[in-house]
């Protein structure tokens, strides 16, 4: 018999300062989108203690105060005051920007207003290849309502709420960074069954008592958190808490520790279930495959789920720069499943989606600022109409697809 095993996974606060750097790459990316929804946007943002640095390429029609985008990132998340270790009113900003190279470009661009009328769909997908080479993978099993993996979702769903009691004074004393991290314990049969360990890490006041700031997180964070997404279907008494293991966490934020756009792709993602092709998300427009390929694979994935071809399931997507047809497309469901065969759900899904990225941009909807409130909590498993690639609008097709409709 298979030995019961423990998963962890990680989330961090909007506070965080590769996360605040994720959220400033997306707020100009969302602006410069506003204004021309074909803008072509590489934003990288770099945080060190009092300075950011804005870097990469964009070609756009639009313009964008990038202090300003900046400044009012910061005051949202609450970064307002020296004291905390950064004011957004004070801190530097240096811009390195330059336009996109020509030879990506040319891969990339949409044909012309007047061709693009003219063009049929087919010709229009054919015409705008991938942004780069990459590999993408999108995931999804039903160990949840959202069909997420539980460590990342209740991680998430805890790093939200603490930032949500700290913005609501719920819990005074508390400052923006923040992480969370949970241990969940699997049967023999891959189920989640327990909460094991629960590790929250909080930025908070310099006269705040240890004893009182765990009993106020237990109240107000973790034992709501727990209790709406466990239910009664996974036991989460007797589990391990964690609460600030080094004592205090006074000083954070790039005050504490540099940021840095793109460097929690894991925690953008699954937390670890699945595989990742190493490409960042934020700060890119939707040209970039990168992006809007791995949002593509995981409406692929989840739509395979949710009608009941696997309960688990990875979808890996490959492409050539330059090419609009992907290299290659695989579907693993580790043996999970149900009633049809994994090659005839690979066969199913090439039927049914068409993971060209014009195609992609087009079925999702992507040229439209909806990449801000991406950028912190999870690009997945989220209940948010703009986050299109979370629907199951493809079930019946599928079904129709691999024959379990009649």
């Amino acid at each position: 018999m298979a030995e019961r095993r423990l998963i962890s996974a990680e989330s961090v606060t909007e506070g965080h300062p590769d996360k605040v750097c994720d959220q400033i790459s997306d707020a100009i990316l969302d602006d410069l989108i506003a204004q021309d929804p074909h803008s072509h946007v590489a934003v990288e943002t770099s945080a060190a203690t009092g300075l950011f640095l804005i870097f990469g390429e964009v070609s756009s029609q639009g313009y964008t105060d990038i202090q300003s985008q900046v400044r009012s990132v910061l005051r949202r998340i609450g970064y307002t005051s020296s004291e905390i270790g950064l004011d957004a009113d004070s801190c530097g900003v240096t811009v390195s920007l330059s336009e996109q190279s020509q030879e990506i470009n040319q891969g990339v661009a949409r044909l012309s207003g007047t061709q693009e009328s003219a063009a049929t769909r087919e010709e229009r997908y054919e015409s705008q290849g991938a942004g780069d080479q990459g590999v993408m993978f999108g995931y999804a099993c039903d160990e949840t309502d959202t069909l997420m993996p539980l460590p990342i979702y209740l991680a998430h769903k805890l790093s939200y709420r603490l930032s949500q009691v700290r913005k609501e004074d719920i819990v005074p004393h508390l400052r923006p960074d923040g992480k969370t991290q949970v241990t969940i314990e699997y049967d023999e049969n891959d189920q989640p069954v327990r909460v094991d360990t629960v590790l929250i890490s909080t930025q908070h006041d310099p006269e705040v008592d240890h004893d009182w700031l765990l009993d106020q997180l237990v109240e107000h964070v973790i034992t709501p958190v727990l209790d709406e997404v466990c239910g009664d279907s996974i036991e989460h008494q007797g589990y391990r808490i964690l609460i600030n293991p080094t004592g205090s966490f006074v000083l954070g934020g790039p005050a504490a520790d540099a940021g840095l756009t793109g460097r929690k792709i894991i925690v953008d993602t699954y937390g670890g279930a699945a595989h990742h092709g190493g490409g960042a998300f934020s700060g890119k427009d939707p040209s970039k495959v990168d992006r809007s390929a791995a949002y593509a694979a995981r409406w692929v994935a989840k739509n395979i789920v949710a009608a009941g071809l696997a309960h688990r399931v990875e979808v890996q997507v490959a492409y050539a720069i330059g090419v609009a047809d992907p290299v290659s497309v695989n579907v693993e469901t580790y043996g999970t499943e149900e009633g049809v065969t994994r090659e005839r759900i690979q066969q199913a899904v090439r039927t049914v989606f068409d993971l060209r990225p014009a195609a992609i941009i087009d079925e999702l909807d992507l040229l439209r600022p909806i990449y801000s409130k991406t950028a912190a909590y999870g690009h997945f498993g989220r209940n948010d109409p703009d986050f299109t690639w979370e629907r199951t609008d493809k079930v019946d097709e599928l079904k129709a697809a691999v024959g379990m409709d009649r």
